[in-house]
């Protein structure tokens, strides 16, 4: 469709002045609205890509990419299953755990918190909480001590520091002529962990796995086994085969299925915040439009000398076309660059802007993330940059239409 005629034309009415400047002005305002458009666009996706990777992160150092259980909510020989895998290649790590709920009793304070028995010497296969201990190691778990590691929101909320006792209190009751007693132990706090995520923070606890056993009266079970994958974004698929070689006995389930609606959340809010960017896009084609038709407008009489020496209406609707789509071409480029190089320094920015203010527009007393982590994926980056071109070259096709339509003999007949 675009000859070298079209090209030429096109081109040479970009370069010129144009005797109305009000549309030098339009042309401007849509190159810099669409390159404003993409460029808020990739900085606010990236912003959402960071923070879905932060907080990813820290889910996963502190749970196995997959889980094996038996039916009835327990493993009665976790060794068994860990022979049968230990061929898989896809298996980096595997250690046992025990879980359970209970109160927790500090003086006045109570609260209920999970409690995960875990072995210190295989734990480290599985997750990362080691990373997050303050000031301890994994070690302090001895079994028979009745050592525990809280999370730091819940020391701080029951006001305990390290070497106090606490008391555990299990649902399980044991019945005595005086009447029903609920099970409890006093437990000696060895430490804190803090990995930045409420829901570990303040609502978990650790303890040696051979003290779960005996708090929740196991024997030799535990309530399974942790696996970890050399790639955790193929644990759903590695789960269905671990699924077909243990058999229906087991229960099979990955990190995807555990947090599966945390991600859901996630993944809706990311695509309602690109649907929302993008009508900037539509703005940014708009002012491109009005650009266009102002052009035909303008150049009426020398489409119209155009047409009587002999080019085709396809021709001179080629010639808009050309010039809208250098516009989206110019824009489109101009905001991939700026929402690259935004998105890339935004946390340097961030900290720069924070420092000159005095002010933390995250603070770490609200938010579990109190920065602004930035991840720039280049499929998506290509992805907006793709989309935006291709409004852009739709939005000039009416305007184009209507040059094409142009009659010589009207648009002359006052010249």
């Amino acid at each position: 469709m675009f000859k070298p005629l079209e090209l030429f034309i096109g081109s040479r009415y970009l370069r010129a002045k144009r005797r109305n400047h009000f549309i030098s002005f339009i042309s401007f305002i849509s190159v810099f609205s669409l390159a404003l458009g993409i460029t808020l666009i990739i900085t606010v996706l990236s912003v959402m890509n960071g923070f879905q990777f932060e907080i990813k992160d820290r889910i996963l150092s502190m749970t196995a990419h997959a889980t094996v259980l038996e039916l009835d909510g327990k493993l009665s020989d976790w060794k068994k299953v860990e022979d049968e895998l230990k061929d898989q290649p896809e298996i980096m790590g595997s250690a046992p755990y025990v879980q359970g709920q209970g109160m927790i009793v500090h003086g006045k304070q109570v609260t209920g918190a999970m409690l995960n028995g875990i072995d210190p010497q295989l734990e480290s296969k599985v997750s990362r909480i080691g990373e997050h201990l303050q000031h301890v190691q994994l070690e302090v778990l001895n079994p028979g001590e009745f050592g525990v590691l809280l999370g730091a929101d819940l020391a701080s909320y029951l006001a305990v520091d390290v070497g106090e006792k606490i008391t555990v209190i299990t649902p399980e009751a044991t019945v005595t002529p005086a009447g029903i007693v609920p099970k409890f132990r006093r437990f000696t706090v060895v430490g804190t962990y803090s990995v930045g995520m409420p829901q570990y923070d303040r609502n978990t606890a650790a303890i040696h796995i051979e003290d779960a056993k005996r708090l929740f009266r196991l024997g030799d079970s535990v309530t399974g086994l942790r696996l970890k994958f050399e790639d955790l974004f193929d644990a759903q698929e590695i789960t269905y085969q671990l699924r077909d070689l243990l058999g229906s006995t087991y229960w099979v389930t990955d990190w995807t299925y555990h947090n599966r609606n945390f991600f859901r959340a996630l993944k809706m809010e990311k695509t309602m915040m690109f649907i929302i960017t993008i009508i900037i896009v539509f703005v940014a084609a708009f002012n491109i439009i009005s650009m266009l038709v102002m052009v035909v407008t303008e150049k009426q009489s020398d489409i119209a000398i155009m047409r009587t020496l002999g080019v085709s209406p396809k021709s001179i609707m080629g010639i808009f076309i050309v010039q809208g789509t250098v516009i989206g071409l110019v824009g489109t480029l101009l905001g991939a660059l700026g929402g690259v190089l935004l998105a890339s320094n935004l946390e340097s920015l961030v900290r720069l802007v924070e420092k000159i203010r005095g002010v933390k527009f995250l603070s770490p007393d609200i938010y579990p993330i109190s920065d602004f982590p930035s991840d720039v994926v280049p499929n998506e980056v290509i992805s907006i940059c793709v989309i935006a071109f291709i409004i852009t070259v739709f939005a000039t096709i009416y305007p184009a239409w209507k040059a094409a339509r142009t009659q010589p003999a009207e648009a002359l007949r006052y010249e």
